[in-house]
């Protein structure tokens, strides 16, 4: 079994924030070649900024029905479920603290292709809130 090590542990503080996810369809332009594996870095997209496509590195780290960082990185993620969501440039902080709320939908993006959408449904780091 080829291990993740959380981000928790890597960047010794905790998630920003948790969202549902659900993977597009191929149909629906999704993945073609299925769901990926704990480790997949995608990009960000707010769906406000959908007309724009500015993007930013917010990557997903997927939990399990438990809500468990999965740490097998051989296995799929499901196609729905949660995700703990952590920004990659902390210096974007403050700018992100202004869009971020409960409620928001966004979308997981492979350069200019929305892959999956989420919807954040928990704030974790306090210095979002």
């Amino acid at each position: 079994m080829d291990n993740h090590i959380s981000y928790e542990q890597i960047k010794n503080r905790e998630c920003d924030f948790i969202v549902e996810y659900r993977f597009l369809s191929p149909e629906e332009g999704g993945r073609k070649t299925g769901n990926p594996a704990q480790g997949y870095r995608s990009d960000f997209m707010y769906s406000e900024d959908e007309n724009l496509k500015k993007i930013w590195m917010i990557w997903p780290e997927f939990l399990d029905e438990e809500g468990q960082v999965i740490l097998d990185k051989s296995i799929r993620v499901t196609a729905f479920g949660k995700a703990k969501m952590w920004i990659v440039n902390e210096m974007n902080q403050e700018f992100h603290k202004q869009k971020i709320k409960t409620g928001l939908k966004g979308f997981f993006m492979e350069g200019p292709h929305k892959v999956a959408e989420c919807e954040v449904i928990q704030i974790v780091n306090l210095s979002l809130k």
